[in-house]
């Protein structure tokens, strides 16, 4: 088995910490806000385990083997949540959520921009570039009209 095949699974194993951070955390502020966060992050989640799968099989494991190594860097939101919960300030969720959401956001943007701004700066076809622009700023709108509901 290749390296890595590892190297994703600590990766994404760290992600699904964020993750469960962000979902209590969300939670803690309301249900509102905890149930948007957890459906932007499944809708994040589906085609990211779909693509780690893709590495693990690339990297030498078989797919029960495959399936089973995603299935327990799930563990990695749990303890996430955990965390978060356990952070909880005795003065209430205010100040827990005061660090975690912006901490956890922060690394979100990080990421995405980091994968995909150097791909549009790449990109020799102008449309493509600006297809993913225009479906970049419809996530941000589509983010921005749930707040407001």
């Amino acid at each position: 088995l290749q390296i890595s095949g590892y190297l994703n699974l600590l990766a994404n194993t760290i992600d699904n910490f964020t993750h469960g951070l962000a979902v209590a955390a969300s939670f803690l502020v309301s249900r509102k806000v905890g149930f948007l966060t957890t459906m932007a992050i499944l809708l994040h989640e589906i085609p990211h385990e779909v693509g780690d799968f893709a590495i693990l099989l690339r990297a030498g494991f078989d797919r029960w083997s495959a399936a089973k190594m995603q299935l327990s860097t799930a563990l990695g939101g749990i303890l996430g949540a955990c965390f978060a919960i356990c952070a909880q300030s005795p003065k209430g969720a205010g100040e827990t959520v005061a660090w975690i959401l912006p901490f956890t956001s922060g690394g979100f943007l990080y990421i995405a921009l980091v994968n995909v701004v150097p791909d549009l700066l790449e990109e020799k076809n102008p449309w493509n570039s600006l297809q993913q622009i225009l479906l970049l700023c419809t996530g941000i709108t589509v983010m921005v009209l749930l707040s407001f509901t």
